[in-house]
């Protein structure tokens, strides 16, 4: 399963269309700490987390603030060192957008992985 192309679809979709809120499910451990990670830079609201005894759903809010987002496919291993040109590769500018990868450390941005000197694999990209 595609859990987490299929969650950023659904948010890209829902933008484009002008909604406030989207329905994402099932879950997972790791959506939920992707979507906390582009919580913190700014791009969506709040959400929570819908326990409905089956695979739970996600309710996420959203501010009309991504312009594009996506999954990199396939998910590769970078070095610290990398991610200048994985940036450049799926951002459109510099300074514009998060590359979200998991580091050994958790999910974060590149940026953070990069202060911290800790490689990782590349998950998503958001502008």
């Amino acid at each position: 399963m595609r859990l987490l192309a299929n969650m950023i679809t659904s948010i890209k979709n829902a933008e484009m269309r002008n909604k406030k809120e989207c329905l994402v499910y099932p879950s997972s451990k790791l959506l939920i700490e992707v979507l906390k990670t582009i919580q913190r830079h700014g791009y969506i609201g709040e959400f929570e987390v819908i326990d409905d005894g089956r695979g739970s759903k996600i309710r996420i809010q959203l501010f009309g603030r991504i312009n594009d987002c996506g999954v990199i496919k396939p998910r590769l291993g970078y070095s610290y060192r990398e991610f200048v040109k994985l940036e450049s590769k799926y951002l459109p500018s510099r300074d514009i957008g998060i590359v979200i990868v998991t580091t050994s450390k958790g999910v974060m941005t590149t940026k953070e992985a990069f202060e911290k000197r800790i490689g990782g694999v590349a998950l998503a990209y958001v502008y």
